[in-house]
């Protein structure tokens, strides 16, 4: 019987606007336009030329790693004699621009449409600040990482072009590997922001003619950028202004397509006027993005950072604060929060507490600390977090207070703290960091609290929608409740993560769960249901297959789209493996690793297909591969190191699981497991690497295992005192009952 799942769906319907430049926009808009020219969207990406082009490239020689880099001209042309991928220098010319402050970054474009950044940036700062120079971005980067400048990390087709340019259309075959990028304004244009115009400038032309109630709302465009609050009011008992009434309009979900980390899902979904999810993929509050309180570790882009803050709930938004064509604040620093903030109620004497006029003063410094990024680029944190030292101290959060006082403690902090809001509402409250930081420490606690947290209503949509993500794994009575609740929300953001948060589930139950989420109305939620639902495809019934068949499709058609990188032929790979059609999935797993060798899942997946087949010599052969392809992996080696063991490969074994937990160093797992290996040949060794396990998790369960090992073993010498120092250490952690029954069990060995 015929699954249909490639049908070809019906393309939603375009809109009759189209684009006609920023030029067109100037003569009526002139204020605007000048606030745009000059601005990062003006110079988000531009022709290099000796306009575009600040970084010198007057026959400079640059040394890095022993090696001399050379940026020259060739006439009107600018060149680069930089190392590529097979260890020789060759000559690069520079295609374009990117950006222009901090740093100005450039681009080389190759025979098959590829544009790529070059690991080189210029420094464009003052000279007095350090500026001025050649540097690189990335110098611990090698021909195996994925941002190794040739490799797709810094591909500008994929990863930047969407929001550097305006109507952006990638164009990639799949079939050659090639891309046919366009655009209609290499930079962010007018349009980027406001829409095709052309609608716009005919209603221009016939405004004279045309009665004004036979004029569309917003003269021609799709979109209403304003401001969602219009009056802001006082209310009595408040320090801070409230609004008057919060009226939904698209300013935010449209600066959200660049201001965020998220994956692009097709260019032909409408995230104004939809959802934001119907284009894009946001990244959740993670691990690998942000701290278990929320603040920013790696770059966020500003938008997951907003949709944590109270200012979100209020209806504030980007042009609150920020002038939409310039990009530069609209008002003064120091004036922006007074915009609602009672000057009277945040003087320095009543909440600061630090010199008038002093940097540590600042609204922005405490509530909005910098994180340098590329070296020399300072990012705001745009959640607006209240310093709380008191769960740093629990959960090794960063907080303000010690990064500027570094002398001192986060106890030191908190006491602080302490003096100065003895009334503090935020001060030991209940904070969803603590549920966080379990989950990531592996604590049997955590997923209880997460459950929790996810269903704790005062809390943003982001952060419970990340919660649920984060219960990954887990099975327990309130993690379906939490799930239970979560694919009913009437945010998008919480049934996606109850996606993801459902793994822990076998097929049965898991479609139970996810079921009503397989006709969501938005596209990322109901294509990542089918894609977590169809590895279970062989055990579904007729009927079932059937209701995965369209929402299936979407997920397929999202990775069509995403199949110039690794991950979009590996996911294809996995979709074909497990409706059963083996050899395409072997194509598409084979594909991920020609157009990206150094994407370490690919060849897990393989692995895995070639081992259910049978064939374990294939399976191997195919970890091998990638573990010489991508050296840093910490995955591969583990995987080698689990087929080896069930070949009773034991001395191998083992030396791909040491490899893998010293490579992934901070993975609690694999010292585990690779303890756990160890006992046959060294017992001793084998509760040191449980240890480390127990040491980076917190879980008392590999603790637990340590002592088991230890105890399980000759009692004599070193082992038996490293056994009693074990059990002490349990005692602290478990109840002595368990202590007890471990040690009974010992003896009775």
């Amino acid at each position: 019987m015929s699954t249909n799942i490639l049908a070809q769906q019906p393309a939603p319907s375009g809109l009759q606007a189209t684009f006609v430049g920023s030029e067109s926009c100037a003569e009526c808009h002139q204020q605007a336009t000048q606030a745009w020219q000059g601005s990062h969207h003006d110079r988000a990406m531009k022709h290099a030329d000796n306009e575009s082009v600040l970084g010198d490239f007057n026959d400079q020689t640059v040394e890095h790693q022993g090696k001399r880099n050379r940026f020259f001209r060739k006439g009107d042309e600018f060149w680069v004699n930089i190392e590529g991928p097979d260890g020789q220098f060759h000559d690069y010319q520079i295609h374009y621009t990117f950006a222009f402050e901090p740093l100005q970054q450039y681009m080389v474009q190759f025979a098959d449409g590829r544009v790529q950044l070059i690991p080189f940036a210029w420094d464009s700062r003052a000279k007095a600040q350090g500026g001025q120079r050649w540097f690189h971005l990335y110098p611990d980067m090698t021909p195996t990482d994925e941002f190794y400048w040739m490799n797709a990390g810094q591909n500008w087709n994929f990863m930047c072009a969407d929001c550097h340019s305006t109507n952006l259309q990638k164009n990639y075959e799949p079939a050659t590997n090639t891309y046919n990028t366009s655009w209609s304004e290499v930079n962010v244009g007018c349009e980027a922001c406001h829409g095709a115009a052309s609608e716009h400038i005919t209603l221009v032309n016939l405004v004279g003619k045309t009665p004004e109630t036979l004029i569309p709302k917003h003269f021609g465009f799709d979109r209403d950028l304003s401001k969602p609050v219009k009056e802001w009011v006082y209310q009595q008992g408040s320090k801070t202004l409230q609004p008057k009434e919060i009226v939904a309009t698209n300013q935010l979900q449209t600066c959200a397509q660049c201001h965020s980390r998220r994956t692009q899902l097709n260019e032909s979904g409408d995230h104004v006027n939809g959802s934001f999810f119907d284009r894009y993929r946001l990244s959740l509050i993670s691990a690998e993005l942000y701290y278990s309180d929320g603040q920013i570790y790696d770059e966020d882009y500003v938008y997951g950072s907003f949709l944590q803050s109270a200012m979100a709930e209020k209806g504030v938004t980007c042009t609150n604060c920020h002038d939409p064509h310039s990009a530069r604040l609209s008002i003064p620093e120091e004036a922006v929060c007074g915009q609602c903030h009672s000057a009277a109620e945040y003087t320095p004497e009543k909440h600061t507490f630090h010199l008038v006029n002093s940097e540590a003063s600042q609204c922005t410094t405490c509530h909005m600390p910098e994180t340098t990024y590329m070296q020399v680029d300072p990012r705001r944190d745009h959640s607006w977090h209240v310093p709380r030292a008191d769960l740093s101290q629990h959960t090794k959060t960063h907080n303000v207070c010690t990064q500027c006082h570094d002398d001192k403690t986060d106890q030191w902090a908190d006491e602080q703290i302490g003096e100065w809001f003895p009334a503090s509402r935020y001060r030991n409250q209940q904070h969803f960091s603590v549920a966080f930081n379990a989950d990531t420490i592996g604590h049997q606690a955590a997923p209880d609290a997460l459950a929790y947290v996810a269903q704790d209503a005062t809390l943003s949509n982001i952060i419970r929608a990340s919660s649920l993500e984060r219960m990954s794994g887990n099975s327990g009575k309130n993690t379906l409740i939490a799930l239970g609740r979560a694919v009913k929300h009437e945010n998008e953001m919480i049934r996606l993560g109850a996606i993801a948060g459902s793994s822990g589930y076998n097929g049965v139950d898991r479609w139970q769960i996810l079921n009503p989420l397989l006709a969501d109305p938005v596209l990322s939620v109901r294509a990542e249901a089918a894609g977590a639902l169809v590895r279970y495809w062989r055990e579904f019934n007729p009927a079932q297959k059937q209701t995965l068949n369209k929402p299936l499709n979407d997920y397929i058609a999202i990775q069509e789209f995403n199949s110039d990188r690794g991950f979009g032929r590996t996911n294809l790979g996995n979709v074909y493996r497990d409706i059963g059609e083996t050899e395409k999935a072997i194509n598409y797993y084979l594909g991920a690793i020609d157009i990206e060798p150094y994407f370490e899942n690919s060849y897990v997946n393989l692995a895995d297909l070639y081992r259910g087949q049978g064939d374990e010599r294939l399976a191997v052969a195919t970890l091998k591969r990638g573990i010489v392809a991508q050296p840093k992996s910490s995955v591969l080696p583990y995987s080698m190191g689990l087929t080896l063991l069930r070949q009773k490969e034991y001395v191998e074994a083992r030396k791909y699981l040491r490899r893998a937990a010293e490579q992934a160093s901070n993975d609690s797992q694999y010292w585990y497991v690779y303890g756990l290996s160890l006992e046959s040949v060294d017992v001793l060794a084998a509760g040191e690497a449980l240890n480390k396990a127990y040491r980076l998790s917190g879980n008392p369960q590999h603790l637990y295992a340590q002592c088991d090992v230890l105890a399980r073993n000759d009692q004599k010498g070193a082992i038996a005192a490293a056994t009693e120092q074990c059990f002490n250490t349990l005692s602290t952690v478990v109840p002595s009952s368990i202590v007890e029954q471990l040690k009974a069990k010992s003896q009775r060995k």
